[in-house]
């Protein structure tokens, strides 16, 4: 596809948001060794790429401007570099790109092979391209940072990962979400936004063993007198308090723990994920989904920090 052009969105600088975004026509990437070019179907949209636009990560992400953001992808096979040998044209595929070169936003992308799994016909992209960052990261934070044994994983959520691994799960959430979050199986539900949910208390009175963080905005220490002797705080976004915490409970050899999760992506774990979607044990809750030219819609949406699921974009 040397020499035609496609549409992507890029932006240029840090800062700007949504206005910071541009709709270009740029070059179709060619594949180098051991890389695989996918037209892209569906692309998953995660905080983590507003806040490389906003300089959260500066300087080290991006590598270079102008810069496409977004790392979670499905689509299918359209050429393949030297050097590749499990995939050729016409092949389903999921990936997850390397965040500092990023190249989501865009009709089509080049991706290193291994960071590339096979998608069966049964999964549909726009649930396949929500399972990377968000699915690893649930899976990670309960199988290893809280030892929990697995029936089964599901793909985006320690609600029902802890579930399959028989635990005790209550979840805090707003009022909006009380019926999702107990479809997904929490055996308690807290309602964030009332005075009693506020004190993130067990309505059944227990200590917690685990809690997995995901939220901003509440600290250790409010979380500290509801955990059990021995009790962790798995801390799925680490900020700078996060990590002075961190180090004084481990310097002062404190029973209760926090633990900052820092996600390594494995594409044998998102192979075995996008399997169970195969078999029909799993889903991606979806937010909503939006064209690639509507982009700016989906990226407004994912900075106020209140969807419900996975925001999708679609070339």
């Amino acid at each position: 596809m040397a020499g035609k052009l496609m549409h992507a969105v890029q932006y240029e600088r840090y800062g700007g948001g949504v206005a910071g975004l541009k709709h270009v026509q740029i070059p179709i990437p060619s594949p180098k060794r051991d890389e695989v070019l996918i037209k892209l179907e569906a692309v998953s949209l995660n905080p983590a790429d507003w806040k490389i636009q906003k300089g959260l990560l500066r300087p080290f992400m991006p590598r270079k401007f102008p810069f496409i953001p977004a790392t979670d992808v499905a689509g299918e096979v359209v050429g393949a570099g030297p050097g590749v040998h499990k995939f050729k044209a016409g092949d389903k595929v999921v990936a997850f790109f390397n965040p500092f070169t990023g190249g989501g936003l865009a009709e089509y992308a080049v991706v290193s092979e291994n960071r590339t799994v096979a998608r069966p016909e049964e999964v549909q992209p726009h649930q396949a391209a929500g399972l990377p960052i968000a699915g690893l990261t649930a899976l990670m934070a309960i199988t290893q940072s809280a030892g929990l044994k697995l029936d089964g994983p599901d793909p985006n959520d320690p609600v029902q990962l802890a579930k399959l691994a028989n635990a005790h799960v209550p979840a805090t959430c707003g009022s909006r979400n009380i019926d999702l979050v107990r479809s997904l199986g929490a055996d308690e539900v807290l309602d964030y936004t009332t005075a009693e949910g506020a004190t993130l208390a067990s309505p059944s009175g227990r200590k917690y063993d685990v809690v997995i963080h995901c939220a901003n905005g509440i600290a250790f220490s409010r979380l500290e007198p509801r955990l059990s002797e021995n009790g962790r705080v798995i801390c799925v976004n680490a900020d700078a308090r996060t990590m002075w915490d961190y180090a004084v409970k481990t310097i002062t050899l404190s029973k209760k723990k926090l633990v900052p999760l820092v996600m390594i992506p494995k594409a044998e774990n998102l192979e075995t994920m996008v399997n169970l979607m195969k078999e029909g044990k799993i889903k991606t809750v979806i937010d909503s989904r939006h064209e690639l030219s509507k982009a700016e819609e989906g990226w407004a949406k994912c900075m106020d920090g209140h969807a419900t699921g996975k925001i999708i974009v679609e070339p």
